[in-house]
């Protein structure tokens, strides 16, 4: 997130897109309707379903699932048409902005209706609300992210708010709420495939730079790789982990993998989740960490399965980090019960046992303490250098002293500093940065300008030569220069260099502008792409998906030879997944909570009226999903206007059910969840983004039949 969820308090118009608040983050929605009530704002929902969400809605637009970036792009279109953009913004703080124009004339209200199914009349109008109400935010979450081109849809919601002049202001900004306590702290680790803690990637300089933090020697860490290639390589993605296994798709690896370990997580959040457990019997090893025997566990049914017994998260404590880059102390409530052991526990035992403990222990005496220090003592690229455990103790402990619209500290031991010391946080006395790319307030008082990682200038194919670096005048109030500047060299490996930069009143990243050509993106304007599987064979020519990708991570990616025209035929129904508010996530802990069970108890399909008639469907009855991939779920109808008469929705946090066989009898006696249900990701289809691989489950074909 750019802003904060309290930030939203602000907004003059809020628009969300692939999101539905109400129901997968509604602690979020009493910053969401405040803003709605006391500021009159318009709230926006761009969804294929009716959601709880957008029954809260000023403005509800109905969007073909897959069409988000033509969307987005036609709306930019009319901002540039109708001069309705902010040109000083543009010029001052934008570049690429010609290519741009360029794209998105492509995408008039007509063409725009044609891909998406709104109306042109909607486009224009939708267009004029956020013109007419700055600053607004947007807002998305999976349903923006999970597609194959789930990158350009991201971009195309920063280049709105670039276009509108919303970023780096209160009440504006890209906001992504996460769906889990502690994502945005998992990913700040980089529990990643690609890359080391702190988004350093694995260049030799970034590995060189960890084990400077670890205190472990270089050419160590390089001799426990297979070979030095292997040390610089993305490995396998959660999304596909399991092709690893199975190799339906050719694997660029010199083994296959033949152990996993699942550890917090819920293995039916993969999509083609069939093939997952088909995986899980080939594997000599599935290793289970969780406070619950859950669907993992229960899925193996194979001998080959190991559970150990973690704490939950009020049995020990701990920093983490909330969506808003905020990091907050989490006591520990109770003392682990039973067996269990915390997260840090079952670490150092298997650190003991590979003998590693000498190497990767050195600077850890206090657990947890002296975790949050060796992050804080390697995460410059993000500016983690000033999250102390006692500072971030100290806010947890004075959270009433802090100012519910600004995050602010009003006096006591906090003062002046912001809630959570929001990151990037570049020294031990910086207050944090609530709001990222804001130039209003100098650096050292949490202001930043955009970064400067591309270079300082730029030349197109065309041969047209552009300034990567802010307009001369545009810096944070006290900057030596008042204008762009490139990088400090070293900024990212010396906390030294970053003082320094702070001490001139400068930003150690630089102060560059947003891109919105992207060279090194596969498409470096977004565009519309039809969806691998699409409803639309008709406009598979017109926009055509990418060439298939041999090495993506580490998989074989089909692209091209994946999209066929003639799939619909077979599967002429559009199927997306999504939260509900009983559940969290695959459902494990939460569907073995005799109160939550019982508000919502069983798995169904939104369908249709007119669908339903038309497959002589009656609401309650069952129904066999079936997908290209050969998944198929048994589940009950639910017929209903939320949807409309192409397109099917079903939650995704059941299991307990696989492909119409009941899995109760794979759970110790009196660890059975109360509800249970066939996992939605059994139907979900092949398809992976371009850029980050993260699956599509949000634009899927399927066929039903009456069960």
């Amino acid at each position: 997130m750019t802003n904060h969820f309290n930030d939203i308090r602000h907004s003059k118009l809020l628009f969300f897109i692939g999101s539905n608040a109400a129901e997968a983050h509604p602690v979020a929605m009493q910053y969401i309707l405040y803003a709605k009530e006391v500021n009159n704002a318009p709230v926006i929902v761009v969804d294929p379903r009716f959601t709880k969400l957008a029954a809260k809605a000023t403005d509800y637009v109905r969007i073909r699932p897959g069409t988000d970036t033509a969307f987005l792009m036609g709306l930019i279109n009319q901002l540039i048409q109708n001069d309705w953009y902010d040109k000083e913004f543009v010029r001052t703080r934008v570049a690429g902005f010609e290519e741009l124009k360029k794209e998105a004339s492509h995408y008039t209200p007509e063409v725009v209706e044609d891909i998406t199914g709104v109306p042109a009349k909607e486009v224009v109008r939708i267009a004029k609300l956020l013109a007419d109400n700055r600053p607004g935010t947007v807002i998305w979450c999976m349903g923006i992210t999970q597609h194959h081109i789930g990158s350009s849809n991201t971009r195309a919601c920063c280049i709105l708010q670039l276009m509108l002049g919303n970023m780096g202001k209160s009440g504006g900004g890209t906001n992504i709420f996460r769906g889990h306590d502690n994502v945005q702290g998992a990913t700040d680790m980089c529990v990643l495939s690609h890359s080391l803690p702190g988004y350093y990637g694995l260049s030799d300089k970034a590995w060189k730079h960890w084990c400077k933090v670890w205190g472990v020697d270089y050419e160590w860490i390089k001799s426990r790789f297979y070979n030095k290639k292997y040390m610089n390589k993305p490995g396998f993605t959660l999304a596909r982990w399991y092709q690893g296994v199975i190799q339906e798709d050719k694997i660029t690896q010199y083994t296959p993998i033949k152990a996993v370990v699942f550890w917090g997580i819920s293995s039916q959040s993969i999509s083609q989740y069939h093939k997952v457990k088909k995986a899980f019997e080939q594997l000599d090893l599935v290793v289970v960490i969780d406070p619950f025997f859950n669907t993992t566990a229960a899925m193996c049914e194979k001998d080959n399965v190991y559970v150990l017994p973690s704490t939950s998260q009020y049995e020990t404590e701990g920093s983490v980090t909330s969506s808003c880059r905020q990091a907050q102390w989490r006591y520990k409530v109770v003392n682990p019960v039973y067996d269990s052991k915390t997260d840090y526990e079952i670490m150092e035992e298997f650190v003991k046992r590979f003998g590693f403990a000498d190497k990767f222990y050195k600077n850890i005496k206090k657990i947890p303490e002296d975790i949050t220090r060796e992050i804080a003592n390697g995460c410059l690229t993000i500016g983690l250098c000033g999250w102390l455990p006692e500072r971030i103790k100290k806010h947890t402990d004075n959270w009433h002293t802090f100012d519910i619209d600004t995050l602010q500290a009003k006096g006591g031991p906090c003062d002046g500093e912001y809630y959570g010391l929001p990151w990037p946080c570049w020294t031990e006395d910086h207050p944090g940065t609530p709001i990222l790319y804001d130039i209003s307030k100098p650096v050292a008082k949490g202001g930043l300008p955009f970064r400067a990682r591309f270079g300082t200038e730029y030349t197109y194919p065309d041969g047209r030569k552009e300034n990567l670096l802010a307009a001369e005048g545009v810096a944070n109030p006290g900057s030596e220069i008042m204008g762009g500047y490139p990088e400090f060299p070293g900024w990212k490996t010396d906390k030294n260099v970053i003082k320094e930069a702070i001490k001139r009143g400068m930003a150690p990243f630089g102060n560059a502008r947003a891109r919105c050509y992207c060279w090194n993106f596969p498409d470096p304007v977004p565009k519309h792409r039809e969806p691998l599987h699409s409803p639309r064979p008709d406009l598979i020519k017109k926009y055509p998906t990418y060439p298939d990708k041999p090495d993506h991570y580490r998989v074989y990616t089909r692209y091209k030879s994946e999209q066929k025209p003639e799939l619909a035929k077979e599967f002429p129904i559009v199927l997306i997944t999504g939260r509900v508010v009983e559940h969290m996530g695959g459902g494990d802990e939460t569907r073995s909570n005799k109160y939550l069970a019982e508000l919502m108890p069983e798995v169904y399909a939104e369908i249709n009226p007119r669908l339903a008639n038309d497959y002589g469907l009656r609401d309650g009855e069952m129904v066999w999903i079936e997908s290209p991939e050969g998944g198929r779920i048994k589940i009950k109808v639910k017929v209903t206007e939320r949807v409309d008469d192409k397109t099917i929705f079903i939650p995704y946090s059941f299991s307990g059910m696989f492909m119409g066989r009941s899995m109760l009898s794979n759970y110790p006696q009196g660890f059975e969840p109360y509800a249970i249900g066939e996992p939605a990701n059994i139907v979900t289809n092949y398809g992976y983004d371009i850029k980050t691989q993260i699956q599509g489950t949000k634009e899927c074909l399927c066929r039903i039949k009456k069960a």
